[in-house]
Parts: C-alpha cells; structure tokens; sequence
C-alpha cells in the first residue's frame, strides 16, 4: 500500500471517527438548545419575575459582566474540586485495593464506608470546617473528598474482582505471582470500571467543594459569591456562579473521558468511539 493510499485511509478514519462524536453529541445539543429556548420563551411570554427564575438571557450577561467577579471565584472553587477529587479518588482506589486483597479487612471496613457515606454531606461540610481553619481550602477538599470516595471504591472493588477465573487459572499454570495475576489481569479488567467512577466523582466534587463553602470559605470563593449574592436579591448573579459551577463540572468531566480514550484505547468500546 503506497503513501498516499495510507494517509487517505488515515483521512478517512478521523472523518468517521469525527461524525460519530458528531452523531453522540448532536441530541444532546439539540435537546439543550430547545430547553434553553423553552425557559427563555415561558419567562418572557409567563412575565416570571427575576428574583424566581432569571432568563437564560440574562444569566448570560451578568457572566459576561460580572466576569471579574466570577471566574476568579470559579477557578479558586474548582482548585478545591480538584484537590477534593484527587485525595477521595486516590483514597478510593487504595480502599478497594486493601478490600480486594484482604477479605477479612474487606468484611471489617465496607459497612463503614457505606455508613460514612450514607450521613448527608451538608453534615460534614460544618465539622470540617470545625477540623480545618473554616476559610481555608482544605475543609472544603474535605467535603468533596468524602463525595468522591465511595463511588471510586465500590466500581474499582467491583472491577478487580470481575476478573475471568480462566484467566486467573491461566496466569497459575505459567507459576505467576498474585501481584503479577494483580497488575496483569485484575488492574486492566477494572480500569474501565475505574474510570466510570472517577467521570461520576469529577461532577460529585464540584458539588461538594461548593456545599463546603456554604458554611463558610474565602470571599473569594463560588459558593460564598453565589450564597452572598441569593441573600441580597441578586439572583441573576446567583444563577450566573451556579453557570460557571457547571461550565468548570463539564470541564473537569471532559478531562477524565479524555484520559480514558488515552489509557483505555486497547478497549473495544473506547477505540470505537
């Protein structure tokens, strides 16, 4: 096959592969554009006042002038999202890892981390702040961290012991080691159940960093701006923080699938996407 028949192929492949993420993403966007049209219709045509449900309109110029405000205030909260995100995450994978590994330890600590995660997170957000300087980031990493954990341990749990057991039995007639059935066979059987995970924590995060700073964090932070400005009667600058939240979610979001399409690309279900 000569060059030019190659890069053709090549050409080809991208194209396709550029109308199918077309194909995934397109009733997605119609979907948004017709509810966005429908809000701004009903609230034009209905008189709705501001102060219940501001137009789309609206809450897209108030993010435009009131920029200064909110993105600083966005970035600062999604630093602690990332942060939050990384210490549950981290926690989690070593949490299924240790549970996987050992039953018995497995048996002792499930029941608490259900329990944990099942106390209302709007509980934990004062008591870290109690732990940590209420102001500091930290408390707020706390919150999400507690959001993220269980999610990640459960899916990664769950994937390490979705291994095939002919494929384990292969691994020990070849006189392999657990650790290399562990890294071989295991660690690449629960790396998609790894990732779904972690898509669910990087939007969980998000939530929690900005519950955290509910209960106190710096004044320039995106849960402290959006509280500040619903307490007043600003609503249209509410809205608009609540905008940036989203925009930073769907941000870190996309990061992780596109990490995944990068580790994952021996899948099948990742190389056709």
């Amino acid at each position: 096959m000569n060059a030019a028949a190659v890069s053709g192929s090549r050409r080809a492949s991208l194209g396709g592969r550029a109308l199918r993420a077309v194909g995934e993403w397109l009733p997605a966007l119609v979907v948004f554009v017709l509810v966005v049209g429908l809000w701004e219709g009903l609230v034009r045509a209905l008189h709705v006042q501001q102060f219940l449900l501001p137009k789309p309109s609206t809450i897209l110029r108030v993010c435009w002038t009131q920029r200064h405000l909110l993105w600083p205030a966005g970035w600062y909260t999604f630093k602690e999202a990332l942060g939050g995100f990384a210490i549950g995450s981290g926690l989690g994978v070593v949490a299924a890892t240790v549970v996987g590994r050992f039953r018995t330890a497995g048996k002792a600590l499930m029941p608490v981390f259900v329990a944990a995660n099942a106390v209302p997170i709007i509980a934990f957000a004062p008591i870290f702040g109690a732990w940590f300087n209420p102001i500091s980031p930290q408390s707020k990493m706390a919150v999400a961290a507690v959001l993220c954990f269980l999610p990640v341990t459960v899916n990664t749990l769950r994937g390490l012991q979705s291994a095939r057991p002919h494929q384990i039995e292969l691994m020990r007639s070849y006189a392999a080691s657990e650790l290399e059935i562990w890294r071989r066979v295991r660690v690449p059987t629960a790396l998609p159940f790894l990732f779904t995970a972690l898509k669910v924590a990087s939007v969980l995060s998000m939530i929690g960093a900005i519950v955290g700073e509910y209960f106190g964090g710096a004044l320039n932070a995106l849960g402290v701006v959006i509280n500040t400005s619903a307490g007043v009667f600003q609503f249209d600058t509410a809205w608009a923080g609540i905008l940036v939240a989203s925009l930073l979610g769907i941000a870190l979001y996309s990061a992780v699938v596109a990490l995944e399409r990068v580790v994952l690309r021996w899948s099948p279900e990742t190389r056709g996407s």
